[in-house]
């Protein structure tokens, strides 16, 4: 018992103290040294009820992941001509590890890609334990599918999966417009992520339980190794595909597609030819 005591009950109330204690007097900011290529935030405006625009629109060119011209840009976009949505996922590492993301398409080949992710400062690098503790803040970042799908493919070497949602343009809408609310919220009023309760994920299903006709579960285990949240959106039918969902996962692969394009214009098109 007090070997239990010692190595299990102590440690765990110092932890939660520390948790405790940060919540009291640890309070998320929108001035600290950030990354240079998280400095910027989307910024959301709401033209008319069918026309938004964007601006910092993140479109990087990369040599490397640390080797990058930074560019950014404004655009307004016609809501009726949302068409397609996709769920981008990235499993990395172990024990189920992933990033999540989800990216719309527009009848004039247009794709916008909203990854929530943290905000590094400089020199900062992504810890799970860290995430736990409120060390980070929350982003979301709009951009280019030619950035933040090919700064994984290509740069990053990791495993990406492109899978076609299956919904109506209408809750496809709705998704857009809340990830973009979202969006412009975080650049006003920031949170601190969280690696259980607040990650790309379960951002991610807050918003998509909208595509689903039947109830999306606000938690599920499985949040926990995001790696699976493919499984979580095959099991609610929002996959478009008649595959079996290993099969739909080598499918729906775009990594090696695309490491070998080399005019991004047509980047989006090209990692879709399945």
């Amino acid at each position: 018992m007090k070997t239990v005591f010692k190595y299990i009950i102590v440690p765990g109330a110092l932890v939660m103290i520390a948790w405790l204690v940060q919540g009291i007097f640890v309070k998320p900011s929108l001035t600290r040294d950030w990354a240079r290529d998280q400095a910027l935030m989307p910024r959301i405006k709401f033209i008319n009820d069918n026309q938004v625009k964007i601006r910092n629109i993140r479109n990087a060119h990369y040599r490397s992941t640390d080797d990058f011209d930074l560019r950014h840009y404004d655009k307004a976009y016609d809501l009726d001509a949302l068409e397609t949505a996709w769920l981008v996922v990235e499993p990395f590492g172990k024990f189920g590890a992933a990033h999540t993301l989800m990216s719309f398409g527009f009848s004039n080949g247009d794709h916008v890609a909203i990854s929530a992710e943290i905000r590094k400062e400089k020199g900062e690098t992504f810890s799970p334990l860290k995430g736990l503790f409120r060390q980070y803040e929350m982003m979301y970042v709009v951009a280019d599918e030619s950035d933040v799908i090919r700064l994984r493919t290509n740069f990053r070497k990791d495993v990406m999966r492109l899978y076609p949602i299956k919904t109506t343009k209408s809750k496809i809408r709705e998704v857009f417009v809340d990830m973009l609310k979202r969006a412009e919220r975080l650049a006003g009023a920031p949170e601190f992520y969280n690696t259980l309760l607040n990650n790309c994920t379960t951002s991610i299903a807050r918003h998509a339980r909208r595509y689903s006709d039947k109830p999306v579960p606000w938690w599920d285990y499985r949040y926990l190794l995001p790696s699976t949240v493919d499984a979580i959106s095959y099991d609610l039918g929002l996959i478009d595909t008649d595959l079996k969902l290993e099969a739909a996962r080598t499918h729906f692969m775009i990594t090696e597609r695309a490491q070998k394009i080399t005019e991004l214009g047509h980047f989006s098109n090209r990692i879709r030819e399945f």
